[in-house]
């Protein structure tokens, strides 16, 4: 009887579905076997469906969860399951909605793409030799040097990396002050190779100016004659990508963000202080900079599973 009755629910919730809200029949068919495969679960532990508690609910997530089911499909469930007990509270078939208090399941948060130190160590190569070669747009190769110098010792946002005032070139000292998001203010640290690559930048950028001709009017350290006044940080990504094709590296996997992702890794990979990258990278949340420490636990569960002795024979034995 409880079978028959919940069965009658669930074609009443399909029939206003269809005759009031005007639902697909993909929709109805999908709500169908959503409510189906949950009234089977409660069925298996003497549940009616029409009376679930959310404490039930609960559990029918989290047997989906076991079962493998991404986020995205157990949030589909739920939302199933929360027009069909809504519909019952409104129809006055039950008096309350257990669906009300309950939270909706969260995508898993993707893991930032990450270069290797031998990755970002050969894209600084490759753009210092290129630096030092004659003729040509000389400037433009300085220019690039200065950019990964820059990013790879402070781990700027690319936008506040091209935007970075022409007065950080009068600038001395090892450390250097950027306006990052809400216009908050910063210090980040120079190496000694981004303060070099910054200099003969610098230096050639005047020599160029002169020989034309032209005062050094831009206010931005990187200057275009866009309507930004710098250089736009598409330009930039291209030229990287470029660049990571003469060093050899995939292109699809290099980008000025996951240069950023870099400097923060490597240096949590060394030992850093949590709360020290969080105020380098300019987080607000030090929930955000956690993610990187996410990454070194996959990277380490990786490396065990490549090399352990044990992990391999259990492949073997899969």
């Amino acid at each position: 009887m409880a079978r028959d009755l919940s069965r009658a629910r669930i074609e009443a919730f399909l029939e206003m579905m269809s005759a009031e809200r005007g639902a697909a029949a993909n929709t109805l068919l999908s709500y169908q076997r959503d409510l189906d495969d949950l009234h089977g679960f409660l069925a298996g532990t003497q549940v009616r469906l029409d009376a679930a508690t959310p404490a039930d609910l609960r559990a029918y997530i989290a047997h989906l969860a076991g079962q493998g089911f991404k986020a995205t499909s157990q949030a589909r469930r739920l939302s199933a399951m929360r027009q069909f007990y809504k519909f019952l509270y409104a129809e006055g078939l039950r008096g309350d909605d257990p669906t009300g208090v309950l939270d909706t399941p969260k995508k898993a948060r993707s893991l930032p793409k990450i270069m290797s130190v031998d990755e970002v160590s050969r894209l600084l190569s490759l753009a210092e030799t290129e630096a030092q070669m004659p003729g040509g747009d000389r400037l433009a190769r300085l220019r690039m040097l200065a950019l990964l110098e820059l990013l790879y010792a402070t781990g700027m946002r690319v936008s506040e990396l091209v935007s970075l005032p022409a007065r950080v070139l009068d600038e001395e000292g090892r450390f250097l002050t950027v306006r990052g998001k809400g216009n908050k203010e910063r210090l980040v640290p120079l190496s000694k190779s981004a303060i070099a690559a910054l200099k003969a930048y610098g230096a050639q950028k005047a020599v160029e100016a002169a020989a034309a001709g032209q005062p050094e009017e831009s206010a931005f350290l990187f200057p275009s004659a866009g309507k930004l006044g710098h250089l736009p940080r598409q330009v930039f990504a291209r030229d990287l990508k470029d660049l990571a094709i003469r060093a050899g590296l995939t292109p699809s996997k290099i980008s000025p963000h996951v240069m950023r992702h870099a400097f923060a890794s490597h240096l949590l990979q060394n030992g850093a202080d949590l709360r020290v990258v969080q105020e380098l990278l300019g987080h607000s949340d030090i929930s955000t900079t956690q993610i990187y420490t996410h990454v070194l636990d996959e990277r380490l569960r990786q490396l065990v599973q490549t090399h352990h002795p044990l992990a391999k024979q259990a492949k073997k034995r899969d």
